[in-house]
């Protein structure tokens, strides 16, 4: 069951890295989305650190 938390939180954690990457390429990046998935990114790694 552990190792099924772990994966989720991979996925999450690399689908946060592309919605990042993907905001940044904008002509017009939204600075408070790029600082929200950061956050949430960050919440993920330390969760992962964890586990």
């Amino acid at each position: 069951m552990a190792s099924s938390h772990v994966t989720a939180l991979q996925s999450k954690h690399a689908g946060l890295e592309a919605q990042l990457r993907l905001e940044m390429a904008r002509p017009a990046p939204d600075a408070a989305m790029i600082q929200m998935l950061k956050k949430r990114k960050l919440r993920i790694k330390e969760e992962l650190a964890q586990a």
